[in-house]
């Protein structure tokens, strides 16, 4: 039997959309005021969905007190009041849209998680506005 758990998890970042080999004009076109030179910040909602066969002796599909750790340790702790731009690694040459912030968070977590489980992101950049990986 399928079944579906979810944790949710919190962290504040700041960031910059811009590309640095374009002009201040072009990056203003392309992502508007969040191309801000001083960057700005968001409080991220973070929504894990871990999905996959029940088992039936425990009726347990994963400890969510695990679950919790591996999102606190891997994500909040790495992400949480950093400026992504420039405190994290993956996005020294990549955008730190909320498409690439949730893809990343992916990748972190498909390490950590068994991989007969399948895993689904969600990210709230703001309470009307998410990206969801894999889609």
């Amino acid at each position: 039997m399928k079944v579906a758990i979810f944790r949710k998890g919190h962290f504040n970042a700041a960031h910059r959309l811009f590309k640095p080999e374009w002009t201040d004009e072009k990056n203003l076109e392309v992502f508007g005021i969040c191309s801000n030179p001083n960057f700005h910040g968001h409080n991220y909602e973070l929504e894990v969905k871990v999905s996959g066969e029940l088992d039936p002796s425990t009726g347990i599909l994963m400890d969510l007190k695990v679950l919790k750790e591996i999102i606190h340790e891997h994500i909040e702790m790495r992400y949480d009041h950093k400026n992504l731009n420039l405190d994290l690694v993956e996005f020294q040459d990549k955008v730190p849209t909320a498409e690439n912030i949730v893809i990343e968070i992916y990748n972190i977590l498909r390490l950590q998680i068994n991989p007969r489980f399948d895993l689904q992101i969600r990210l709230y950049e703001t309470p009307r506005n998410f990206v969801e990986f894999p889609a």
